[in-house]
């Protein structure tokens, strides 16, 4: 079981430290990967003479594995170890960062990414319920907030180091730069954090549940991507949405019914959980939207480089990494609901300040303030959310309620990536002045996107809703309807027998 509110590992000691080291540098390896192979994409379609089709699978063959199967590694966490499954998860992605370094064609890389995809469905579920399991009560929002500020910046620098590695060595040094990342990651893991586990987790998988997710996330995350190459008519998206829709159901379906499910029912009875995954949905829609429409308006509209396009929102990175810590604990102090309420409207904004963005966009007149502005709202929101979904989990499924948040927050982004530049007219646009005003559109669609999660997070947040679990909260006590104790594991007091 997680250790007790009251015990566990202080972020300011030796092994605390250590332990964050371990949980942010495996999350920054599979982020950085992610935008250095970005970066490195048209080198490598140079080498291997490859088709935009086949390096369009470089991508999305990572993405199918880490969507389908990010579920199943939460689960895979609670029941046999969060610091196992996170072990074999790093290496696993290193091993196959090798593969994809040494792959002499196109074909061997597309199976390597596949493999790397399905090492961060393990590991990235277990980097943040580490946290959550291993650290003291008094720290966990601190750590939370640690986390989510170092991970933004591995994304942040990651064109930084893709133009070095791609531009130096040669673009198979993306993927090799992973190995020395997670040595370290394992090392650090090995030496500082505990084993924790869900002891009343029964040692078989549901088989059923995890295919049926597996199914609808595989699906789903290949039909969106495929909607805007294809278009949305085409039969083959059609069928994938089909049966994503299908398996969705079959899945819900299973989870209510079956005696030991991938996905216990009973994380979603409990109101801030089921609340906070609904405003990752709009909050992740919004910004996975945004970076795209930057970078792009940025690089086709006023004709900056890839590199300098990929770095103009550094400044809220920034202001991430400085402040993240910070917002997490005051979210501990005062509750997470007023940030939750107020940095996605500040978040929205910033959008709107983006729209500015055209052909004659200035850095310092026009990014630099909206910059600045969407680095608030995601100071205000980003860790308290975090912390707030974990908190809100049993004790016994913090790698189930990562898993589940992950997989939403992905969805989500490749949701809007798939339908709002087409309902924008950013696919059809031809010219700078074109597609400066469809990212505009796009804009405005991202800014009601994450004002409208701050008003549904704001009215449907209960009051004391709280962005860690307190002592007094255990498997027995939840921020929800009450639920129906197991005497094994919520014993009576001998004093409340008596009464």
């Amino acid at each position: 079981m997680a250790v007790a509110s009251d015990e566990g590992l202080a972020l300011h000691s030796s092994a605390g430290r250590t332990a964050l080291v371990a949980t942010v540098a495996a999350s920054a390896m599979a982020s950085l990967d992610a935008t250095v192979v970005n970066v490195a994409l048209p080198h490598i379609g140079k080498d291997f003479h490859a088709s935009v089709s086949s390096l369009q699978w470089v991508l999305t063959g990572y993405l199918l594995a880490l969507a389908s199967l990010i579920l199943l590694g939460g689960a895979l966490g609670d029941r046999f170890g969060r610091r196992r499954v996170f072990l074999i998860g790093t290496a696993w992605f290193a091993v196959a960062s090798l593969l994809c370094g040494v792959a002499p064609n196109i074909g061997t890389l597309i199976a390597a990414r596949f493999l790397e995809g399905v090492g961060g469905a393990l590991l990235t579920p277990g980097s943040l319920a580490i946290i959550q399991a291993s650290f003291r009560q008094s720290d966990r929002a601190a750590a939370v907030g640690a986390w989510s500020g170092l991970g933004g910046v591995a994304g942040a620098i990651g064109p930084f180091v893709g133009g070095v590695l791609v531009d130096g060595p040669g673009w198979r040094w993306a993927f090799l730069i992973n190995l020395p990342v997670a040595a370290v990651a394992m090392a650090c893991a090995v030496a500082a954090v505990p084993e924790t586990k869900d002891p009343h987790a029964g040692r078989a998988i549901d088989v059923r549940g995890a295919a049926l997710a597996a199914v609808a996330l595989a699906t789903g995350t290949w039909a969106l991507t495929e909607a805007g190459p294809r278009g949305w008519a085409d039969p083959l998206v059609v069928a994938g949405l089909a049966v994503a829709v299908v398996a969705a159901a079959g899945f819900v379906r299973h989870i209510l019914r079956a005696p030991d499910p991938l996905v216990p029912p009973s994380l979603f009875r409990n109101r801030t959980f089921t609340v906070v995954n609904v405003g990752t949905v709009l909050l992740y829609a919004a910004i996975g939207l945004t970076f795209f429409l930057v970078a792009y308006v940025l690089e086709v509209a006023a004709r900056w480089s890839a590199l300098r396009a990929g770095i103009a929102l550094l400044p809220a990175t920034v202001l991430m990494l400085l402040f993240s810590s910070r917002s997490a604990a005051l979210s501990e102090r005062i509750g997470p609901r007023l940030q939750l309420t107020v940095g996605p409207l500040v978040t929205a904004a910033g959008l709107l300040m983006l729209t500015r963005l055209g052909p004659h966009t200035s850095w310092l007149s026009d990014v630099l303030p909206a910059s600045v502005v969407l680095g608030i709202g995601l100071v205000t929101f980003v860790a308290p959310l975090t912390a707030t979904v974990m908190g809100a989990a049993d004790p016994a499924h913090v790698s189930v309620a990562s898993g589940v948040n992950n997989a939403l927050a992905r969805t989500a982004s490749l949701t809007a990536l798939a339908v709002v530049p087409v309902v924008s007219g950013l696919t059809t646009a031809v010219g700078p002045a074109a597609v400066a005003h469809a990212v505009r559109i796009a804009l405005v669609i991202a800014a009601v996107l994450a004002a409208s999660s701050g008003v549904f997070m704001g009215v449907a947040l209960a009051p004391r809703a709280r962005a860690v679990r307190t002592a007094r909260r255990s498997h027995c006590a939840v921020d929800g309807p009450p639920l129906q104790p197991d005497p094994a594991r919520c014993p009576v007091p001998d004093s409340a027998r008596a009464a």
